[in-house]
């Protein structure tokens, strides 16, 4: 980055020119973390055809990158803590790097699922290092607040340009393009890691790795979210899902036992005595249970509704993810000014007005049109609260449990992803078996505007939610 880039970047967060050269790296590398979820959507056909999947098993691609980097967000953010969140977010992209360069390269379909469950890792130990390095660096306050707003408005971008950059590079180079690039994106950010991202600070206390609490948490939380994105496609009542959530269940409720008698834990029950952490960690996986899923059925309505083309339908998404960013910016705002509790309130409020207004564009005969201002209010509504949520997240956390804090509120949001579309999808899909043409898709529209209406009164009680877990919460405290 140019000395001049540093420089506005500065001028423009209120911030040195040297911590502003790392946060626009932080923001670069949440970029990358956001732009991968979806520009392999965009090239899923190609890579059928290309490798020679069957219907029932393309989905892995997708599945492989959820269900790693759901189980081992803890982990990540715990070896952040404890190995040196520099050394992690670095390491992050190293994998990245060399999964997403399998991935281009792969031959049949078990490399690269195996490539896309690499990737997984390597996001799971990325995000939060990301965040947990922007806590570090930015005192509690108004300076953090700016800095996780410019974060979180830079990831909302990643979301269109994954969905442009996949159409784009699928048409002129095929599909090995959409993980190719990722290796110059990483490559960028581990050279630049080193001259902008401070080294990690010297531990005078040894701190053990609990290496029992990481394996159960993960392997307990990765079948979980196996069970939750796999249910649908497999049947709930299907043997695999079942023997996952019993598997699932026992690992965690063993990883609670070794918690308790560990001298070091992974997950310090200290922890959940920080009221903020505790509301922002429900609020994230009801966030994500509501106004996460609409991405799926907004491109479910634009796909199979109204016959957009992959490329079209990424440019759909840029009105609702310039309306994000903005919220995220407006979001650093509400909170310098009113309260973290009272921007969660008011923005779940107007993304569940937003999704209320989605609608009315959600028919068979209605015009793109008529869902942009339902997608503008939506947008601007989730992105208050994205910035807001990752506030309270850090709000009163020692810096040597930031990695940790991060996990955990993001680990909620990975799982609470997962069940919300799947309830979502079993709302939307109650009267669709057995009908085709125009049968089928005026059910599907029907689906999608009962999602939408389901969306829109969760995000309500969200918001009380939010209102009264929050009680007490004042102006964010100053920098000291």
């Amino acid at each position: 980055m140019s000395t001049s880039g540093e420089a506005g970047l500065a001028v423009a967060t209120g911030i040195g020119t040297k911590r502003g050269a790392a946060l626009a790296l932080l923001a670069f590398a949440q970029l990358i973390y956001s732009l991968d979820i979806n520009i392999v959507f965009v090239a899923l056909p190609e890579i059928g055809a290309g490798l020679g999947f069957s219907g029932q098993t393309l989905q892995w691609v997708v599945s492989a990158y959820m269900v790693l980097c759901g189980g081992f967000l803890l982990f990540g953010g715990r070896a952040a803590d404890l190995i040196g969140q520099r050394r992690v977010f670095i390491f992050a992209l190293w994998l990245y790097a060399l999964s997403s360069l399998a991935g281009g390269l792969a031959w049949s379909p078990e490399i690269i699922v195996t490539a896309r469950a690499i990737q997984g890792i390597g996001a799971a130990f990325l995000f939060p290092a990301t965040l947990s390095l922007i806590n570090r660096l930015f005192a509690e306050g108004p300076e953090r607040n700016r800095a996780l707003a410019i974060w979180g408005g830079t990831g909302a971008s990643g979301l269109t340009i994954g969905a442009l950059a996949g159409g784009f590079l699928t048409s002129i180079w095929d599909w090995p393009a959409v993980f190719f690039v990722n290796v110059l994106l990483a490559g960028i950010a581990i050279l630049a890691a080193f001259f902008v991202i401070p080294r990690d600070p010297k531990r005078h206390k040894h701190r053990s790795f609990d290496v029992l609490g990481a394996l159960t948490v993960s392997a307990g939380t990765t079948l979980l979210v196996f069970a939750l994105v796999q249910g649908p496609e497999f049947g709930w009542n299907s043997r695999v899902i079942l023997w996952a959530f019993a598997l699932s269940a026992i690992f965690l409720i063993a990883f609670a036992g070794i918690e308790a008698r560990s001298a070091d834990p992974l997950m310090p029950p200290r922890l959940f005595r920080n009221r903020s952490l505790v509301a922002c960690m429900a609020i994230t996986f009801l966030y994500m249970g509501t106004f996460g899923a609409l991405p799926y059925f907004l491109t479910v309505l634009f796909q199979n509704i109204h016959g957009f083309t992959a490329l079209q339908t990424g440019f759909a998404f840029l009105i609702p993810s310039l309306a994000i960013a903005a919220g995220t910016q407006l979001g650093e705002r509400l909170v310098a000014r009113l309260s973290t509790r009272t921007t969660l309130t008011s923005g779940m409020i107007i993304g569940a007005v937003g999704t209320a207004l989605l609608v009315a564009g959600a028919d068979t005969d209605s015009s793109y049109f008529a869902i942009v201002p339902g997608l503008i209010v939506s947008g601007i509504g989730q992105g208050i609260v994205w910035t807001g949520m990752w506030i309270a997240a850090s709000a009163g956390v020692h810096h040597d449990d930031q990695g940790v804090a991060s996990g955990m509120a993001s680990t909620t949001l990975s799982v609470g992803n997962a069940i919300g579309l799947a309830v979502l999808i079993a709302i939307a899909n109650q009267h669709v078996t057995g009908l085709a043409g125009d049968d089928l898709r005026i059910a599907v529209a029907g689906g999608v505007q009962r999602a939408f209406w389901f969306a829109a009164v969760a995000g309500i009680l969200v918001s009380l939610l939010a209102w009264f877990a929050l009680r007490g919460q004042v102006v964010a405290p100053p920098a000291e």
